[in-house]
Protein backbone atom coordinates (compact mmCIF):
# COMPACT_ATOMS: atom_id res chain seq x y z
CA UNK A 1 0.00 0.00 0.00
CA UNK A 2 1.16 3.75 -0.76
CA UNK A 3 -0.21 6.38 0.85
CA UNK A 4 0.74 9.94 0.24
CA UNK A 5 0.99 12.70 3.11
CA UNK A 6 0.79 15.86 2.54
CA UNK A 7 1.44 19.15 4.48
CA UNK A 8 0.86 22.33 3.89
CA UNK A 9 2.24 26.01 4.44
CA UNK A 10 4.01 26.72 7.79
CA UNK A 11 3.93 23.07 9.00
CA UNK A 12 7.42 23.23 8.18
CA UNK A 13 8.17 25.48 11.46
CA UNK A 14 6.02 22.69 13.53
CA UNK A 15 8.38 23.60 17.38
CA UNK A 16 8.60 27.30 16.09
CA UNK A 17 5.27 28.79 15.41
CA UNK A 18 2.66 28.66 18.40
CA UNK A 19 4.29 25.59 20.23
CA UNK A 20 1.45 26.51 22.68
CA UNK A 21 -1.24 25.65 19.88
CA UNK A 22 0.94 23.01 17.22
CA UNK A 23 3.06 21.35 20.21
CA UNK A 24 7.32 21.75 20.04
CA UNK A 25 7.76 18.38 17.82
CA UNK A 26 9.78 19.91 14.99
CA UNK A 27 8.87 19.19 10.97
CA UNK A 28 11.72 16.41 10.89
CA UNK A 29 10.24 14.77 13.93
CA UNK A 30 7.09 14.83 12.58
CA UNK A 31 7.95 12.84 9.84
CA UNK A 32 9.44 10.40 11.59
CA UNK A 33 7.06 9.72 13.27
CA UNK A 34 5.14 9.03 10.10
CA UNK A 35 7.62 6.96 8.79
CA UNK A 36 8.10 4.82 11.72
CA UNK A 37 4.50 4.32 11.97
CA UNK A 38 3.92 3.52 8.73
CA UNK A 39 6.63 0.66 8.58
CA UNK A 40 5.10 -0.39 11.53
CA UNK A 41 2.14 -1.03 9.78
CA UNK A 42 3.43 -2.03 6.64
CA UNK A 43 2.26 0.91 4.76
CA UNK A 44 4.95 3.01 2.12
CA UNK A 45 4.65 6.34 3.09
CA UNK A 46 5.91 9.59 1.14
CA UNK A 47 5.33 12.63 2.90
CA UNK A 48 4.93 16.20 1.02
CA UNK A 49 5.31 19.76 1.84
CA UNK A 50 5.22 22.99 0.64
CA UNK A 51 4.30 26.36 1.14
CA UNK A 52 3.23 26.56 -2.60
CA UNK A 53 -0.45 25.87 -3.45
CA UNK A 54 0.58 25.12 -6.89
CA UNK A 55 3.29 23.08 -5.75
CA UNK A 56 0.32 21.25 -4.03
CA UNK A 57 -1.56 20.79 -6.70
CA UNK A 58 0.55 19.50 -8.67
CA UNK A 59 1.47 16.67 -6.54
CA UNK A 60 -1.94 15.72 -6.02
CA UNK A 61 -2.54 15.68 -9.79
CA UNK A 62 0.53 12.67 -9.93
CA UNK A 63 -0.81 10.69 -6.97
CA UNK A 64 -1.95 7.98 -9.19
CA UNK A 65 -0.10 5.45 -7.66
CA UNK A 66 -1.52 6.09 -3.96
CA UNK A 67 -3.87 3.95 -2.16
CA UNK A 68 -4.63 7.14 -0.16
CA UNK A 69 -3.81 10.59 0.90
CA UNK A 70 -3.37 12.07 4.32
CA UNK A 71 -3.48 15.88 3.82
CA UNK A 72 -2.92 18.41 6.27
CA UNK A 73 -3.52 21.76 3.90
CA UNK A 74 -2.96 24.07 6.54
CA UNK A 75 -4.33 27.54 5.93
CA UNK A 76 -5.27 26.11 2.21
CA UNK A 77 -7.44 24.40 3.92
CA UNK A 78 -9.71 27.31 4.47
CA UNK A 79 -9.08 29.09 1.14
CA UNK A 80 -8.44 26.42 -1.61
CA UNK A 81 -10.85 25.63 -4.38
CA UNK A 82 -7.71 24.55 -6.51
CA UNK A 83 -6.71 21.71 -4.15
CA UNK A 84 -10.52 20.84 -3.42
CA UNK A 85 -10.19 20.86 -7.30
CA UNK A 86 -7.15 18.80 -7.29
CA UNK A 87 -8.71 16.07 -4.93
CA UNK A 88 -11.95 15.52 -6.49
CA UNK A 89 -9.66 13.96 -9.48
CA UNK A 90 -9.14 10.91 -6.63
CA UNK A 91 -12.09 10.79 -4.53
CA UNK A 92 -13.93 8.74 -3.96
CA UNK A 93 -11.76 6.46 -5.70
CA UNK A 94 -8.85 7.09 -3.24
CA UNK A 95 -9.68 7.44 0.40
CA UNK A 96 -8.64 11.20 1.24
CA UNK A 97 -8.11 11.82 5.46
CA UNK A 98 -7.99 15.16 6.39
CA UNK A 99 -5.74 15.86 9.11
CA UNK A 100 -5.42 19.18 11.72
CA UNK A 101 -2.79 19.45 14.40
CA UNK A 102 -5.75 21.41 16.58
CA UNK A 103 -9.00 21.46 16.97
CA UNK A 104 -10.17 23.69 13.82
CA UNK A 105 -13.88 24.05 14.89
CA UNK A 106 -12.67 25.81 18.12
CA UNK A 107 -10.60 28.18 16.89
CA UNK A 108 -11.47 31.52 15.30
CA UNK A 109 -14.33 31.79 13.19
CA UNK A 110 -12.53 31.59 9.12
CA UNK A 111 -10.84 28.33 10.74
CA UNK A 112 -13.73 26.11 11.14
CA UNK A 113 -14.76 26.07 7.24
CA UNK A 114 -13.03 23.68 5.39
CA UNK A 115 -13.21 23.32 1.64
CA UNK A 116 -11.88 19.40 2.17
CA UNK A 117 -14.27 18.21 4.39
CA UNK A 118 -16.85 16.98 2.08
CA UNK A 119 -14.84 15.15 0.20
CA UNK A 120 -12.72 13.71 2.81
CA UNK A 121 -13.38 10.38 3.77
CA UNK A 122 -12.63 11.74 7.46
CA UNK A 123 -11.67 14.36 9.79
CA UNK A 124 -9.36 13.75 12.51
CA UNK A 125 -8.55 17.59 14.34
CA UNK A 126 -7.19 18.99 17.63
CA UNK A 127 -5.56 15.35 18.47
CA UNK A 128 -1.78 16.60 17.25
CA UNK A 129 0.38 14.70 15.78
CA UNK A 130 -1.11 11.51 16.77
CA UNK A 131 -3.59 12.69 14.24
CA UNK A 132 -1.56 11.34 11.18
CA UNK A 133 -0.64 8.06 13.17
CA UNK A 134 -4.68 7.44 13.70
CA UNK A 135 -5.12 8.51 9.65
CA UNK A 136 -2.16 5.75 8.62
CA UNK A 137 -3.45 2.85 11.08
CA UNK A 138 -7.25 3.70 9.65
CA UNK A 139 -6.16 3.87 5.89
CA UNK A 140 -3.99 0.35 6.66
CA UNK A 141 -7.23 -1.43 7.91
CA UNK A 142 -10.03 0.64 4.96
CA UNK A 143 -7.87 -0.57 2.55
CA UNK A 144 -6.39 -3.92 3.39
CA UNK A 145 -10.05 -5.08 3.82
CA UNK A 146 -11.07 -3.67 0.36
CA UNK A 147 -13.74 -1.45 1.47
CA UNK A 148 -12.61 1.86 -0.53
Amino acid sequence: MNVLVINGPNLNMLGKREPEIYGALTYDELVTLIEDTADALGIQVEVFQSNSEGEIVDRIQSAEQCDGIIINAGAYTHTSIAIRDALLVWSPGIPIIEVHLSNIFGREEFRKHSHISDIARGIIAGLGVKGYALALSWLAGEVSEGTR
